[in-house]
C-alpha cells in the first residue's frame, strides 16, 4: 500500500514537470515567431531608413548651400551699404573741405580728410565698376583738401615769421632766440602728421618740408646778413700795417648769433616734424645762411691774404670760432660739419699755406733790402718779426691745430702735409696723438728766427763795410730777439729753446772781435839774442830786458807800440762810434778785455820801460788800458 502510494506521488511530479515542458516549449515557440517578425521589420526599416538617406542627404547640402548663400547675399548688401556711404555723406565732407580749416575749424577739417582718405581707400578696395565716379569725385576732393592744408601750413608758418630780427639784441641781453609759439608749432604739427604718408617720406622734397625751408630760409640768413657785412667791415683797419689782434672782427659775434639761431630753428623743426626728417629740413633751412657764410669768409680770405703779414692772425681766429661753431652744431645737432667745413676751407687753406708764406715773405724782405745802418744799430724788421710771432701766441690754439695737421717741419718748402683730404674741419682723429702743437709751433718760431739772422747775416755781409761792424749788426738783432721773446708770451715756449740764439751771438762776437787777431800781433815779439843773452821766460824786468837788446830790437819795440797804440785807438774809437745794445756792448767789451788784456800786460811788463816812462811810444800803462777795456763794456 506504501509501494502504490509512493508510486502515485512519482508520477504526480513527471505529469508536473511534463506540464511545464510543455508550457515552455510553447513560449519559446511564440518567441521564435516574435524573432522573425523582428527581423522581418528590421529589414524592412533597414531598407526604409537607406530611402530616407538617400532622399535627405541631397536635400541637407542643397539647404547648406542655400544658407551660405544668404549669409553671402546679406554680406554684399551690407557692403553695399557701406559704400553707398561715402557717396552719401560726399556732399558733406565736400562743404568742410571747400570752407577750408579755417572756417570749418582744423580738427573738423582734419576728420573729414581722415574720412575721405578712408572711404577711397575702401572703394579702390572693393574695385567696383559702379563706385569709379565717386572714386574720382573723392581723389579731386582728397587732393583739394591736400592743397589747402599746404596753403594753411604756409600762411601759418609765414604769419609767425618775421623778416628778420637782430641778433645783437638777444646777444647782448643774454636771451634766447626766439622760437615758434607753442600753440602754432602744435597745429603745424597736426597739419603735417595728416599729410599723406607719401608726402612726410619725401624728407625735405615734402611739399611742408619745401614750405618750411621757402619761409625759414630767408628769414635766418636776413637776420644774420648785418653781422656778415660787419665781419668784412672789421677786416679794414683805419692802420692798414697795424697788426690784427684777436676779438677785433666782428666774425665771433656772427658765429655766436648763428649758433643760437640755428639751434632756435632746429628746436622748431624737431617739434613739427618726424625724427627722420630733422635732418633735411635744417639743411635746407640753414642753406642760404651758410651761403652767405661762404660769401663772408671768402670776402675775409681775399682780405687777408692781400693783408698776409698783418691779417694772417685773422685766418687763424677764423678758423677757431669756425671749428667751434662746427663742432657745438655737431654736438648739438648732427648736421652742417660738411657745410662749414666746405665754407672754412679757403680760410683754413690761408692759415697753413700763411706759415711758409711769412718764412718766405722775412727772407724777401732782407733781400730787399738796399741799406742797413752804418753804425750796426739793429732794423725794425727785426722786432716786427719777433711781434709777428708774439701776435700768433695769441692764437696759439688754432695754430696748434694747423700744426699739428702740417707736421713737425710743413712749413718748409719743400715739405707739405702727410696726405689726406683738407675740406673737413680736422678732429682728433685725424691728427698724430703722439704730436704737440705747441712743440711744433716753438719749432717755428726757431726757423722764423734762424731765416732771419741767416738773411740778415748774408746781407750784412754785402752791405757793411768791415767784420766788426757785421758782428755788431747781428748781435744787436740776437739781442733785441732774445729780449722780445723774455718779455712776451713766447718766454715759457722758447726760452729753453735758445741755443740757436747762443750760436748766433757767438758768431757775432767771432766777427767782431776778429780785430783782435789784428791787434794781438803787434804783441808778439821776436827777438833774436844769444845763448847768454835770451831773456827769461815769466815775469821779467823791464829794464834788464831793454838793456839786453839791440839796437834794432829796440826800435821793432817801439814800432809795436806805436802800431798797437795807433790799432787800438782806432779800435775804440770804432767801438764807442757803434750803436750797440747795452748787452751787446758788455759782451763785446768783455770778449775783447778776454783776449787782448793779457797779451797787452805781458808786453807791457817787458817792455814799458823803452821810453822810460816818457809815454811816447808807451801810451798806456797797465791800469790805464785796463780802465779803457772796463770802459768798452759799458
Amino acid at each position: 500500500m506504501a509501494v502504490g502510494l509512493s508510486n502515485i506521488a512519482h508520477h504526480a511530479v513527471d505529469e508536473e514537470a511534463r506540464a511545464e515542458v510543455d508550457v515552455l516549449n510553447s513560449r519559446l515557440d511564440k518567441t521564435t515567431q516574435l524573432t522573425k517578425k523582428i527581423q522581418a521589420s528590421l529589414g524592412r526599416l533597414d531598407v526604409s531608413g537607406q530611402s530616407v538617406r538617400d532622399v535627405a542627404g541631397p536635400l541637407s547640402g542643397e539647404t547648406r548651400r542655400l544658407q551660405l548663400l544668404g549669409n553671402n547675399v546679406d554680406s554684399v548688401l551690407a557692403a553695399i551699404d557701406r559704400l553707398r556711404q561715402p557717396a552719401d555723406s560726399k556732399d558733406n565732407e565736400e562743404q568742410i573741405i571747400r570752407a577750408g580749416p579755417e572756417k570749418a575749424g582744423l580738427s573738423s577739417y582734419l576728420a573729414s580728410l581722415k574720412r575721405l582718405n578712408k572711404s577711397y581707400a575702401d572703394m579702390q578696395a572693393s574695385n567696383l565698376r559702379a563706385n569709379q565716379h565717386t572714386i574720382a569725385d573723392l581723389t579731386r576732393l582728397i587732393k583739394s583738401g591736400i592743397s589747402q592744408l599746404e596753403n594753411y601750413f604756409d600762411k601759418l608758418l609765414r604769419s609767425e615769421t618775421p623778416r628778420s630780427i637782430e641778433p645783437l639784441h638777444y646777444i647782448t641781453k643774454d636771451k634766447p632766440f626766439p622760437v615758434l609759439p607753442q600753440d602754432k608749432i602744435a597745429r603745424l604739427g597736426l597739419v603735417y602728421a595728416s599729410l599723406p604718408a607719401s608726402q612726410q617720406h619725401a624728407g625735405h622734397e615734402s611739399p611742408a618740408s619745401k614750405i618750411f625751408a621757402e619761409i625759414r630760409g630767408p628769414y635766418l640768413s636776413s637776420s644774420l646778413v648785418n653781422l656778415a657785412a660787419a665781419s668784412v667791415n672789421t677786416a679794414k683797419k683805419k692802420n692798414p700795417g697795424a697788426i690784427y689782434r684777436t676779438g677785433t672782427n666782428g666774425i665771433s659775434t656772427y658765429a655766436q648769433a648763428m649758433e643760437a639761431i640755428f639751434l632756435s630753428e632746429y628746436e622748431n623743426i624737431c617739434s613739427i616734424f618726424k625724427r627722420e626728417d630733422w635732418g633735411p629740413v635744417f639743411q635746407a633751412a640753414c642753406q642760404a645762411a651758410l651761403s652767405e657764410l661762404a660769401r663772408t669768409l671768402r670776402e675775409l680770405n681775399a682780405h687777408i691774404k692781400s693783408h698776409l703779414s698783418t691779417d694772417c692772425y685773422l685766418a687763424y681766429e677764423i678758423t677757431e670760432i669756425l671749428s667751434g661753431l662746427s663742432g657745438n652744431l655737431e654736438t648739438r645737432t648732427g648736421e652742417l660739419k660738411g657745410s662749414l667745413a666746405a665754407a672754412l676751407k679757403p680760410v683754413r687753406e690761408t692759415a697753413k699755406s700763411s706759415l711758409s708764406e711769412l718764412l718766405e715773405e722775412t727772407r724777401r724782405k732782407v733781400s730787399a733790402l738796399q741799406t742797413l745802418p752804418s753804425d750796426g744799430a739793429c732794423i725794425p724788421l727785426t722786432s716786427e718779426t719777433v711781434q709777428r710771432l708774439q701776435a700768433m701766441v695769441e692764437f696759439l690754439r688754432p695754430i696748434s691745430s694747423i700744426m699739428i695737421s702740417l707736421g713737425d717741419g710743413g712749413w718748409r718748402s719743400n715739405s707739405g702735409p702727410s696726405g689726406g683730404s683738407t675740406d673737413a674741419i680736422p678732429s682728433l682723429a685725424s691728427f698724430d696723438i703722439g704730436a704737440d702743437g705747441r712743440e711744433i709751433f716753438a719749432h717755428y718760431c726757431l726757423d722764423t728766427i734762424d731765416a732771419l739772422l741767416s738773411s740778415l747775416d748774408q746781407r750784412a755781409k754785402i752791405l757793411l763795410r768791415g767784420k766788426s761792424v757785421a758782428g755788431v749788426f747781428v748781435a744787436n738783432c740776437v739781442v733785441t730777439i732774445e729780449r722780445m721773446i723774455r718779455d712776451s708770451d713766447l718766454g715759457p715756449l722758447l726760452q729753453s729753446r735758445l741755443e740757436l740764439l747762443d750760436q748766433w751771438r757767438k758768431k757775432a762776437t767771432a766777427a767782431y772781435t776778429d780785430v783782435c787777431r789784428d791787434l794781438s800781433v803787434y804783441l808778439f815779439d821776436t827777438i833774436h839774442t844769444s845763448r847768454t843773452q835770451r831773456p827769461t821766460s815769466g815775469q821779467a824786468d823791464s829794464a834788464s830786458v831793454i838793456k839786453g837788446l839791440s839796437s834794432k830790437d829796440k826800435d821793432k819795440i817801439k814800432e809795436k807800440f806805436s802800431q798797437f797804440n795807433a790799432a787800438f785807438d782806432d779800435m775804440v774809437a770804432r767801438h764807442k762810434s757803434y750803436n750797440m745794445e747795452p748787452e751787446v756792448r758788455s759782451m763785446f767789451g768783455k770778449d775783447i778785455r778776454q783776449k787782448l788784456q793779457p797779451l797787452y800786460d805781458r808786453f807791457w811788463d817787458r817792455y814799458h820801460e823803452i821810453d822810460k816812462g816818457k809815454g811816447k811810444y808807451v801810451k798806456y800803462d797797465k791800469s790805464s788800458i785796463a780802465a779803457v777795456f772796463l770802459s768798452l763794456a759799458s
